[in-house]
C-alpha cells in the first residue's frame, strides 16, 4: 500500500482550517522559541489529521522550509543572526539530513514513536535545566 493511499484509508478529515491551525501554531512556537516542525507540527499531524508517524516526520520537513525561512528573514532584519555558524549549522545538517532520512525511513512506526518522543523529553529536561 502506498504512503497516500495508507493515509486516505485510516486518517482523519483535515480540513484546511485545521491544517492552517497547525501551520499557525507552527509559525509562532518557530518565531518565538525557533521550533515548529518537530514539536508542533509532527504531533498535531499525527493527533488530529491521523498522519502516520513517517508521512508526519516527512511533511512537517517540507512545510519548515518556508516557516524558516520567513522567521530566519525577520531575526536577520534585527541583527540576530551569526550567519558563519548558521553556515557551519547548515552544512553539518546537509549531511545528517539525508542519514536521518533513510534512517528513519527503514524505521518501524513504534520505534520512530519512541525515538522521537525520547528525544523530545531529553531536550526538555536539558532545556529546563540548563
Amino acid at each position: 500500500m502506498s504512503p497516500r493511499s495508507e493515509l486516505d484509508s485510516s486518517a482523519r478529515a483535515i480540513t484546511p482550517i485545521k491544517t492552517l491551525a497547525i501551520g499557525l501554531a507552527a509559525g509562532l512556537l518557530s518565531g518565538l522559541l525557533g521550533v515548529g516542525g518537530g514539536i508542533v507540527i509532527v504531533p498535531l499531524l499525527v493527533l488530529l489529521a491521523g498522519f502516520t508517524q513517517k508521512m508526519a516526520h516527512a511533511t512537517s520537513l517540507a512545510a519548515v522550509i518556508p516557516i524558516a525561512a520567513v522567521a530566519a528573514a525577520t531575526y536577520a532584519i534585527e541583527g540576530e543572526v551569526n550567519f558563519v555558524i548558521a553556515a557551519f549549522l547548515a552544512a553539518g545538517a546537509l549531511v545528517g539530513a539525508p542519514l536521518g532520512a533513510r534512517w528513519m525511513s527503514n524505521m518501524s512506526e513504534g520505534n520512530l514513536k519512541i525515538v522521537f518522543g525520547s528525544i523530545l523529553a531529553l531536550m526538555g529536561a536539558f532545556l529546563v535545566w540548563s
